[in-house]
């Protein structure tokens, strides 16, 4: 780190990993020093493509003592094993959503962490864009007043008509609320803060999916977990909060992605799986809604901005935003939406976080602090 970077090691070279390094090299304080995957040939193009120096097994990458961060983008299932592997051998771990797909992978991820004094990050990191900071410096200021509900909405048909690998979406750990609840949760988390009660009705609607995209058309998939679920959830503020994801139905028309209804007036916020987006305001007496102008950088799609962050962390001692103990508690909060579909009952998470802090304006891109 002689040059102030820190070096980050990648494992996982799939579709996403893309996105990553597009902008991880924009950032001052990080060098992709080598990457990894269990398809060697993968790891390679990989390297070729984005210059990174070195395409290595994961066993060399755990090893290589320059490496402090490693950026593990595996499928859902495999998070938890590899995110565990990654601090066995010493390094801070910044993971794809989810963190895990059980409680008790998530935990051990986080106690381990802990033992050895590091760091765990993890996706979505697109609450740091400038939609939602826009979003979190509005309510910040008092504009609507004290937040009372929000709605939250997510609707598709699935992917297996377009996705390469859609199998594992309709597999425990996968469904809309594992797959895209982590987006609308970290959102409305950095915006409200944590979630103390939640209660839910969930479905199965096609037990079987057949995939129409290359290259597996034709696979049936056999679905394991909900792909309808409709939830309420009472956060520690006492604001009300209504989610729906569903992988069962042809989308919705005007339904809001999210929209924050305070004591003066209403915020509808972007989509929180981007980084930018429109952000508008209503206030009370208002007979329009209004453009609120973005308050902060990072508008366009920014992934990779949590580990940066969290590497500012490593350099300065700060907390870092993207962290474990929220990733955790919406690893929480999303089992309890299952688990009282399942039961029928109103669920308690145990765990809660802070709400991350905001990222300060003025910033120029590359820069996380000033």
């Amino acid at each position: 780190m002689a040059d102030g970077k820190i070096k980050i090691g990648i494992i996982g070279t799939g579709a996403i990993s893309g996105a990553y390094l597009k902008r991880l090299p924009m950032f001052e304080n990080l060098e992709v020093a080598a990457c990894a995957d269990l398809d060697a040939a993968r790891a390679k193009a990989k390297a070729a493509e984005f210059k990174i120096p070195k395409a290595c097994s994961v066993r060399k990458l755990l090893a290589d003592p320059e490496i402090s961060i490693v950026l593990n983008l595996t499928v859902p299932k495999a998070h938890a094993k590899v995110a565990l592997a990654v601090l066995k051998a010493g390094k801070s771990v910044y993971s794809e959503k989810p963190l895990a797909v059980t409680r008790n992978h998530g935990k051990r991820i986080l106690a381990l962490a802990a033992e050895k004094g590091l760091r765990v990050g993890n996706a979505p990191d697109t609450f740091l864009g400038a939609g939602f900071q826009t979003c979190r410096k509005v309510i910040d200021d008092g504009l609507i007043g004290e937040p009372v509900a929000a709605t939250a909405f997510m609707l598709s048909h699935g992917v297996e008509t377009w996705h390469p690998n859609p199998p594992f979406y309709y597999e425990v750990g996968g469904g809309p609320m594992f797959d895209m609840g982590p987006y609308y949760l970290t959102a409305l988390i950095s915006l409200i803060g944590p979630i103390k009660r939640v209660t839910a009705c969930t479905r199965i609607t096609f037990p079987e999916r057949t995939v129409t995209s290359e290259p597996l058309k034709g696979t049936v998939i056999k679905v394991e977990t909900p792909t309808h679920v409709a939830g309420v959830m009472e956060f520690a503020n006492g604001a009300i909060g209504t989610l729906v994801t569903s992988f069962d139905v042809w989308g919705g028309k005007t339904i809001p992605r999210i929209e924050i209804y305070g004591t003066k007036g209403s915020l509808s916020c972007p989509d929180p799986n981007t980084f930018g987006g429109d952000v508008f305001i209503r206030l009370s007496g208002d007979k329009e809604w209004s453009p609120v102008p973005l308050s902060h950088v990072y508008s366009e799609n920014w992934r990779g901005i949590g580990v940066a962050d969290m590497a500012c962390g490593l350099q300065s001692g700060r907390k870092h935003r993207a962290n474990g103990q929220m990733a955790y508690h919406v690893v929480d909060v999303m089992q309890s939406f299952l688990d009282s579909g399942a039961k029928g009952r109103h669920m308690t998470p145990a765990s809660t976080c802070e709400r991350p802090a905001a990222l300060p304006t003025g910033l120029v891109e590359g820069k996380l602090d000033r």
